[in-house]
């Protein structure tokens, strides 16, 4: 069962109160809020990339987060610790333009890497 599939079952796909995405080199973060049944609002995180196969096709992945109020303040803080911890441990490598191409540069990591 996909993703989609789940959340209709389940009855959370629910319309979007507010949405940002932001583009991060090959994949795509988006924060979605929604709103439950008793109008209390909750929070979708989900990554999206193409995964190309080897005759030139593509797949999406879809990756989801649900994140409700009462853990905004822990999740909020955990982030915030590990980013500062791997800011500190390998530098703040945040995205910069090159000068001679006007391009921005990125660290590619792949899902494969993290294993």
């Amino acid at each position: 069962m996909s993703m989609d599939e789940f959340e209709k079952k389940e009855g959370y796909e629910r319309e979007e109160i507010f949405s940002k995405a932001v583009r991060a080199g090959k994949r795509t973060y988006f924060f979605d809020v929604k709103a439950t049944r008793k109008d209390d609002y909750y929070l979708t995180i989900t990554e999206r990339k193409r995964r190309y196969e080897q005759d030139g096709s593509f797949q999406i992945e879809k990756h989801k987060i649900f994140l409700y109020k009462e853990d905004f303040e822990k999740f909020s803080a955990g982030l915030s610790e590990v980013v500062e911890f791997i800011k500190k441990e390998k530098g703040d490598h945040e995205m910069v333009a090159s000068e001679d191409s006007g391009k921005e540069s990125f660290t590619k990591v792949e899902f494969e890497d993290l294993d």
